[in-house]
């Protein structure tokens, strides 16, 4: 009903939870997976909040008002989990997650999303935008491997 999905959209969220890959996020950005949930570092970084992660359904859902109770309920907590896993290993000073929907929502994928960040004192996430370049495989690394290693001990 408050779909925004144009025509022959192809999901990157959907592509990586089958396996994929696209030009801007690898399956060495994936952190954890679980039933109904994926959890990856996101290639688009704000500027002092680097290394965020988004936890997916692993289902096409385009945003909350299609989400089904059991995929939100392993979003939920999958986000959950995520969010002590970056507490624990990125030396932040707490988290913040955050959900958008529909454009005016600054919704821009069309594949419902949480975004999990780590927040430090005084980093202004909410006065500041994603940077307009995209975060290299390379840079985004170091943090997935912190997750990994966090999720597999």
């Amino acid at each position: 009903m408050f779909n925004h999905e144009p025509p022959g959209y192809r999901c990157p969220f959907c592509t990586l939870a089958a396996g994929g890959e696209d030009a801007l996020t690898t399956q060495q950005d994936v952190v954890r997976r679980t039933q109904g949930a994926l959890a990856f570092v996101a290639s688009r970084w704000w500027p002092n909040n680097q290394g965020h992660v988004l936890v997916v359904p692993t289902d096409h859902h385009e945003n909350l008002y299609d989400l089904p109770s059991p995929a939100g309920h392993a979003v939920h907590d999958l986000v959950r989990e995520v969010a002590i896993a970056i507490r624990s290993t990125y030396g932040c000073d707490g988290v913040s997650t955050r959900q958008h929907n529909e454009p005016a929502g600054y919704q821009d994928a069309w594949h419902y999303h949480v975004h999990v960040f780590p927040r430090y004192d005084g980093d202004l996430l909410y006065n500041t935008r994603h940077l307009t370049t995209d975060a290299t495989a390379a840079q985004r690394a170091p943090y997935a491997g912190k997750l990994r290693t966090y999720f597999t001990r």
